[in-house]
């Protein structure tokens, strides 16, 4: 049980998600919160992360920082690995000799997108990207180096600090954008960080130990997300449905994408936590907060 003097270390404190697990710690009554981004600490570099955490010596480590930058994953895949595969292992080493509790945030892209059905937690990781990849095996090393540890992978994620999908939408409105083309073939579930950093609170204050996935409540594709969020704001923007194929035709150079990022939640529902509300009412409270 987590004392409120309990230490927290949070990695990616700039980020989305690293910012709301902070503000959540916060307001929850912990008195040894540390928020760090890349500033403070390069993560890529061993005997610095061990010595910062043996320093520190942490009840709990939630590392939130990646490189998220999909298609720039695939021009420099050794500094994606070192970053994403490589400071997680660290962090998990470090975490096991300070007998830390550590959470390490991963991703639907972990997975191939074959199939309609929701991947279940020990589905095969057969990634499809370099950010996939080098996540996946993040993974690998955390459950290798740790055993107290939680694992949440989630998708589609959008919070109050940083830039993201709904962001992004709001600005071509603004600009005067009045039709849009989007991706309508790969469905899956969006994500507010505010309430992931809620769950992730909850499941650190337990010993409850694995892997989870961790999205808000239903599925959706990209293009049904862009007209959800120009209803919200007033927008009379028309969003054309394109295909994957499609859009790399009009963009192209990408990574690959996984087509079915559905994520099933049964691996929350058996360890007694609370699913996350539907994805409509948290969209609509994002955009009362930041409007």
């Amino acid at each position: 049980m987590l004392t409120k003097d309990a230490k927290i270390l949070v990695t990616g404190f700039k980020g989305q998600l690293g910012y709301d697990c902070v503000h959540e710690l916060t307001k929850r009554g912990y008195i040894n919160v540390k928020g760090i981004d890349i500033d403070d600490l390069d993560l890529t570099k061993e005997s610095d992360v061990k010595e910062y955490i043996s320093d520190y010596n942490p009840d709990v480590v939630m590392h939130n920082a990646a490189w998220t930058a999909v298609d720039k994953a695939e021009e420099i895949p050794d500094k994606v690995y070192e970053i994403n595969a490589l400071a997680s292992k660290y962090i998990a080493e470090a975490c096991k000799k300070a007998n830390a509790k550590m959470v390490y945030i991963s991703t639907d892209y972990v997975f191939n997108g074959s199939g309609n059905s929701p991947f279940e937690i020990n589905d095969p990781m057969e990634g499809l990207s370099v950010y996939g990849i080098t996540k996946a095996k993040g993974e690998e090393f955390v459950r290798e180096n740790l055993e107290k540890h939680f694992i949440v992978r989630t998708s589609w994620v959008f919070g109050k600090n940083g830039n993201n999908f709904v962001k992004a939408m709001l600005k071509l409105a603004n600009m005067g954008k009045t039709e849009l083309n989007i991706v309508c073939d790969q469905i899956g579930s969006v994500t507010y960080t505010y309430d992931l950093s809620q769950l992730i609170c909850d499941m650190i204050e337990t010993e409850k130990y694995g892997t989870y996935h961790a999205t808000n409540e239903g599925y959706i594709s990209w293009a049904e997300f862009a007209r959800e969020i120009f209803r919200l704001a007033g927008k009379n923007v028309i969003v054309n449905d394109v295909t994957t194929e499609e859009y790399i035709k009009i963009v192209p150079q990408q990574a690959k994408r996984p087509l079915n990022s559905r994520l099933s939640k049964k691996s929350l529902d058996d360890a007694g936590f609370h699913r996350l509300p539907y994805w409509k009412d948290a969209l609509s409270r994002y955009m009362s907060n930041i409007s």
